[in-house]
């Protein structure tokens, strides 16, 4: 890190600590400072964006209840690792990655340090992994070294339950440079942990929830959801930054869409969510309990309306895919590594595009799935339909044809060779591109920002498509060429 960096992040610190102590005073100071900063003119525009918003309800009360309440030792080393390693040293590698390469580096990288769980939720298969199929701690460290080359500096840890491994605090305190996002079942959560998360300063819980009590309960396990509440209460008293994640199914649809549900969530102290739509892999993977069309629809119409009147900020892989251009797969904005160092281009799609214990992470970023992958993104021009598994079926079928890489878990390849379950996939996308035609096209926020995106995006893929077939095109030619002039060679002697 140069001189200028460091300079600035002492600033950037300095000045988290004075609107910690009076947010209406110096709050516009930070933004101002910020957009200043800012590498490239699309985080300028959105920094001018918040600026605008910022003293308006309820983005003024999630703001200074992340000022007040979050421990300042979190608070400071989260903004440094956010604004300066990643939006300015990241994008800095980001841009020179591009230029080499021709893609720029994850914004986030996945990583499943573990499948073992205390947990033996209905429907999970962590209770059958061994202390043996753990990731090594030496591999988890050099992915992140090389992510940070490439300018990544967001880690995003899976399981199985990351907390069943203290060895990852050991991970935590050496990259105090990168901030990790741990998504976990809540319940390893103690005084202990809670003590240490305080201490390394970068880690950001995300806790799994079902619904309420019931929902919960139901698939997790007596008592599970009395202990995620006392979980969430030591987050909050000790100044933890934490989000909670849903993974929304038919079943839970109409309860975890309550603002009652997300009322008792901002009492508790969360400050984001993620939902995820139930997805069908794994064991004998089936589209029953996947969330309907008109599901789907409501959950994008909620979140932008919570957004608006509270002061959380959930978000929606899919409903949100407008904002980040479609699809991230494949190394676009994000990829996943797990348990056994295979690296996925995402963490529902369990193909392997190679092994970060043989391959460096850049060679798997260009191998054939990953690149196939990037150059077909985004799949629809209607963002709304972003996802190459259940949006658009046939798509990720060619790939596979084209690209044949190996399956990471059992059953994986039924996507793409079970006739009961594409025929179902292939129904249940033709009633989401009914139901999401309506909104891409009646939306004001989608038609006036995005419709644009959509058409750039699409013809930049066109003009990539074609460069790809131009040369293809004068490397047969030049193949033809010296096969005449040998043949000619040939035929005076």
């Amino acid at each position: 890190m140069g001189v200028k960096e460091s300079l600035i992040g002492l600033i950037l610190k300095k000045t988290l600590v004075y609107a910690q102590k009076d947010p209406e005073k110096n709050l516009d100071k930070i933004l101002n400072f910020l957009k200043a900063l800012a590498p490239i003119k699309k985080y300028k525009e959105q920094i001018e964006n918040t600026k605008q918003n910022v003293h308006k309800e309820p983005y003024w009360s999630l703001i200074t209840r992340v000022l007040k309440s979050v421990d300042t030792k979190l608070l400071t080393t989260l903004g440094y690792n956010f604004f300066v390693n990643t939006l300015i040293i990241g994008q800095a590698k980001n841009i020179e990655m591009e230029k080499k390469y021709g893609f720029m580096g994850p914004f986030t990288i996945l990583i499943s340090p573990t499948m073992r769980c205390n947990l033996r939720c209905v429907g999970c298969y962590a209770g059958e992994y061994t202390r043996k199929d753990d990731l090594p701690l030496d591999v988890v460290d050099s992915v992140i070294e090389q992510g940070k080359e490439m300018g990544t500096y967001l880690y995003t840890i899976l399981g199985g339950e990351p907390f069943i491994r203290d060895d990852m605090f050991e991970i935590y305190k050496k990259h105090k440079d990168c901030a990790f996002q741990v998504f976990t079942n809540g319940t390893l959560l103690n005084e202990e942990r809670v003590k240490k998360l305080k201490e390394v300063a970068n880690v950001m819980p995300v806790i799994s929830i079902e619904g309420f009590e019931k929902e919960t309960d139901e698939r997790r396990g007596k008592g599970v959801f009395k202990k995620l509440m006392h979980t969430m209460d030591l987050l909050r008293e000790n100044g933890i930054l934490f989000g909670f994640s849903v993974t929304y199914t038919k079943l839970n649809a109409d309860t975890v869409t309550t603002d009652e549900f997300l009322d008792m969530l901002i009492e508790k102290g969360a400050f984001w969510g993620w939902y995820f739509l139930y997805m069908p892999i794994g064991r004998a993977p089936s589209v029953d309990l996947m969330a309907t069309a008109e599901q789907r629809k409501k959950l994008g119409e909620f979140i932008r309306r919570i957004r608006t009147t509270k002061p959380i900020w959930p978000m929606d892989f899919w409903n949100d895919a407008p904002y980040v251009g479609g699809c991230i797969a494949g190394g676009r904005r994000y990829l996943h590594i797990n348990h056994k160092g295979e690296a996925e281009p995402c963490i529902f799609l369990h193909f392997s595009g190679g092994n970060v214990k043989e391959k460096p992470l850049i060679e798997i970023m260009q191998s054939p799935l990953f690149s196939t992958i990037r150059k077909f993104q985004p799949f629809n021009k209607n963002l709304l339909l972003p996802c190459q598994i259940i949006d658009q079926p046939k798509v990720f079928r060619y790939i596979y044809r084209k690209t044949h890489p190996e399956i990471t878990d059992m059953d994986a390849d039924l996507l793409v060779k079970d006739a009961k379950l594409m025929s179902d996939l292939d129904e249940y996308s033709k009633s989401v591109h009914r139901a999401m035609k309506d909104v891409w096209e009646t939306v004001p926020e989608f038609v006036e920002k995005y419709h644009q995106l959509a058409r750039e995006r699409i013809e930049e893929k066109k003009r990539k498509l074609n460069e790809e077939a131009m040369r293809k095109r004068k490397k047969y030619e030049e193949i033809l060429r010296k096969k005449k002039e040998r043949e000619a060679k040939e035929a005076k002697v």
